[in-house]
Formats: structure tokens, sequence, C-alpha cells
């Protein structure tokens, strides 16, 4: 075991993007085999590569590295959602299996490789915010070159190229896993083909043997890609493509070399979850697919994020109620709630159906705390309509609650809609509602006082002060809990009583030296 380097990594519940130096113990789970045909680089020794690197080898590299050869070495951004970081993980890997070394800063780094996102315009600025700071290091002598990846050349083209001309290269989602041949031309000097764009697959993409950036103890399985939804108001589908079921042999196989690798929780992600197998099986198999994960050793949480509020079988309910593994917590973005907002919206679900739903979750599965966002300010939205969405959150009392204002996205259907509203209503309608949600949330950390919960430690603040997480949390976007006690460590389950809250956060004490076993 070692502490895992510094990297480059975007804290998305922060709105920021800095230098984490992840105090973690990780392990590089490389075969035998593998470690004798290369002297693993140090920056490298710290950092996960997941699943059988010489089973993967060949879909990464063009041959075996030699003994004691770095190609050159990198720093990496990464910036957007959880689909995304997989994405980065992905790349990351293929990077190692060929030679090329992760380092601490982008300053005297060979090249920089920037994973964007641009699912909306603020997160399109920021993305370009960061590009321009990594030319402006390529300008100054600090860097040799800078890749930008992801989203954001999927979403703009050549265009983007056009814009930012300093930079090298560019390489769209469906690339991600030649990232190794583009740096070879960038090392090389070519300046030849330097936009690398492949279209969407028709199978499923390949996520194992990737360089974890997550702490041992919990990861992100995406069991899918693209979506086959065509809400008004989203550019996803334009940008990830038709949606793409992973086959349940290849998600298991995965999740099985993960828990190998030290992985508890596995949080589960997809652009559209609960359509899961429709487009591969001909029918939805999420329900298969969760029998499945629950039958792999070492996994004690399995978390569900981005279900869509269709698809919610009985048979569904049931087994995310009825399951030891499967956690209590559902992230289900539900966007809206009256009819007509919803029908402009293309959401293909209706007033009824959701307080239905949301109440049905609520009855038959016990403790569940439920996620969701909403979209306020959307053309056409009334202030009556606003209001109507303002008294459900307050009846439904969701656990956890973000709000976007609505982002007019080009080349989406929704750019055509009438009632466009000003910005600084939609501003204040975002406001208000988070303001209306606050309380709620804070009502719910309070009901936990007095209680005893298990928490799974994240990382260490202090001498004898932990970190960590009930269920009721997500990695990153939630809240946290911070323990007092002694000998954790991270990827422990401690028992904790919960002694009070601080806003979204809650303190607590270990109750006694019974910790789940790693």
């Amino acid at each position: 075991m070692s502490a895992v380097g510094e990297g480059l990594l975007f804290l998305a519940s922060r709105g920021e993007y800095t230098l984490v130096s992840r105090a973690i113990s990780l392990t590089l789970a490389v075969s035998a085999d593998f470690r004798s045909i290369w002297k693993v680089p140090e920056i490298m020794q710290s950092l996960p590569i997941i699943g059988d690197a010489e089973t993967h080898l060949t879909q990464a590299a063009s041959g075996p590295p030699v003994e004691g050869f770095c190609k050159g070495t990198y720093a990496f951004v990464t910036l957007g959602c959880p689909k995304n970081l997989v994405d980065s993980e992905k790349m990351l890997g293929i990077l190692a299996l060929d030679g090329y070394a992760l380092v601490s800063e982008a300053t005297g780094a060979d090249f920089v490789i920037v994973n964007t996102c641009g699912f909306i315009e603020s997160s399109r600025a920021e993305s370009k915010a960061v590009i321009r700071e990594m030319l402006d290091l390529k300008k100054a002598g600090k860097t040799k070159g800078v890749i930008v990846a992801g989203c954001l050349p999927q979403r703009l083209g050549p265009a983007l190229q056009d814009e930012l001309p300093e930079i090298d290269h560019i390489v769209g989602v469906f690339g991600r896993d030649e990232i190794n041949r583009v740096a070879d031309h960038l090392i090389g000097g070519s300046r030849e083909q330097r936009q690398l764009f492949r279209p969407a697959p028709v199978k499923a993409l390949d996520d194992r043997a990737r360089l974890r950036l997550t702490p041992e103890h919990f990861a992100y399985l995406k069991i899918s890609e693209g979506c086959d939804r065509t809400c008004t108001f989203c550019s996803i589908p334009k940008m990830r493509g038709k949606h793409i079921t992973k086959p349940i042999e290849m998600v298991i196989s995965e999740a099985q070399e993960l828990a190998k690798d030290g992985v508890r929780e596995l949080n589960i992600v997809a652009q559209d979850t609960t359509y899961y197998g429709l487009d591969f099986y001909g029918e939805v198999r999420l329900v298969q697919l969760l029998k499945e994960l629950e039958k792999v050793d070492g996994i004690d949480w399995i978390r569900l994020m981005y279900l869509y509020p269709v698809n919610f079988t009985d048979e569904l309910i049931d087994t995310i109620a009825g399951s030891d593994k499967i956690i209590p917590y559902l992230d289900m973005p539900l966007q809206h709630i009256n009819d007509t907002v919803l029908k402009r919206m293309q959401r293909r679900v209706n007033r009824r159906q959701t307080v239905d739903l949301v109440q049905k979750l609520r009855a038959r599965i016990d403790n569940l705390v439920m996620r969701t966002t909403f979209v306020v300010g959307f053309p056409g939205e009334s202030d009556a309509q606003f209001q109507e969405l303002k008294q459900f959150v307050a009846e439904s009392k969701f656990e956890r609650m973000g709000v976007f204002s609505y982002s007019l996205e080009p080349d989406t259907p929704a750019v055509k809609l009438d009632g466009h509203l000003p910005e600084e209503v939609k501003i204040a309608r975002r406001d208000e509602l988070m303001a209306l949600q606050q309380p709620l949330a804070f009502a719910y950390g309070d009901s936990l006082v007095g209680n005893e919960i298990d928490v799974l430690i994240d990382d260490v603040v202090e001498d004898g002060l932990w970190r960590g997480r009930g269920y009721m949390d997500a990695p990153e976007i939630d809240g946290e809990v911070i323990v007092s006690g002694v000998d954790l460590r991270p990827g422990m389950f401690v028992p904790v009583e919960i002694l009070e809250r601080r806003d979204y956060d809650l303190v607590g004490v270990m109750v006694n030296d019974e910790v789940a076993p790693e």
C-alpha cells in the first residue's frame, strides 16, 4: 500500500478544480507478469489500474513498453460528472499501460490533458477557462502541449480549435481509447491529425483496466452510455449518442475487478439507469443486473444514481427494498411537476405518475433517502407553475435536492419554444426554491441526531478526527459525517452516534471498536 500521488482533479461539488493530494491508501492492481515487462514509474505505483492489465494491454497500446521506459509525463484535469470521471480513469489507464507517467504538477509536464464538460453554458465556460489556463502555461514554456478531450470538443467540433488554435489536439468523447496515440503524435511533434472524432459506438465501450482517481473504497460503475430520451432542454444525446447498454457479463466483470481492488461502495451511473437493457436485450433488465451485482463478494453498498421516473416496476422496487446491499438512496432527477412544463420538456411523464411513484417508493422502501433535481425558468414557465413546483417540493420533503436555472442550449428543441424568461427571473426562482429546500434538508439532518448509523470512512481530517458518509450521502455531491474515533482507516465501516448537525453535515462519535473488517 502507498499513498496516492497528487493529480489535477475537478471537484464538482465545490465548483472548482484544484491540485488534489489524495492521502488515501491505494494499490496498483497489475498482474505480476505485466510487472516483469514494465518497471512501473514511481508516480504510477501509487495509483490503481483496475483489472488484468496484461489482458487489456493490446487494446491500450501498440506494444508492451520496455522495462524502465517512460514515453513522457503528463498532468490531467477532469471536469464534470461521474460518468466523465470514468472516461478520465479509462484514459489514465491506457496512458499508463502505454508508458506515460502521470505527474502532480502541470508545470514541467510534457503535456496536459483536459477532459471537459459541455453540458450547459456555465460548464462550457468553465472548461474553456481551464483550457486557457493550461495554454498560458504552454505559452510560458512550462509545458509542451495541451490535449483537450471529452464533451466540449464533441459538442463544438473543430470550431473549438478555431476559437483556441493553440490547443495541440482535440479528442471527442468516443476517441478516448486512442488517447495514447494522440499523446504519441504530440510527443513526436506531429502537427497532423490534430482532431480525433469517432462515431458513437454500436456496442458498449469497455471501462475495465482503468486507473482510478477515486479512493480505494468507492468507485463509479457506468452501466450504459448515451441516451434515447428526447428532453427538449438537453444536449446530452448530441454529445453521447444513443443509449448503448453494457452487457451484464461485462458489468459484473468490472464490478469484480473493482471489488478485488478494495472497492466497497459501487455508485451505479448512466445517462438513464432505468432504461438499462432495453436497447440490447429488448427489455429493461436493471433488476437482473442488480441481482447479479448483489452476488459480487466484497461490495457492501450499491448506490443507484441517474434514475429516470419511468420503468420503475414493482419488481424493481421490491428488489431495492429487500436487498442487503442496495442502499435505500435513490437519485432521480424529476425536473418539474407541472404537466404543461413537463410536456414542453418532453419528459413523457406527468404529475400524477410522478406523485404516485414518489409515494409508492416512500411507502415500500424503508428509510428511503431521495435526491432529485429540478429545472426552473424553463421557457413559458408561469409564476403559477413555479408555485406548483414549490408546493410539491414542500410536500415531498426530499432529503437531497439540487436546482438548475434553465440554460438555453444551442441546437436543442427548447430554443424554438416561446416564452423565454429573463436571466434574473430564472436565477431568482432557483434561489427561492433552494431557500425552500434548505430547512427541509436541515430537518432531515436533525432527525438523525441521537441515532446510530453506519459510516463509511473516507479520509482523515486530523489525528482522531475522520471524514465519512452514511448511506444517505453520495460522494462529492452530498454532505458528510465528521467522526471522532481512534485506529480508523479509509474504507472502514464504523458505527457512529450522531451528536449534532452542522449545516448539511453531521458530527458524531464512534460507538465502539466493532468496525467492519476491510
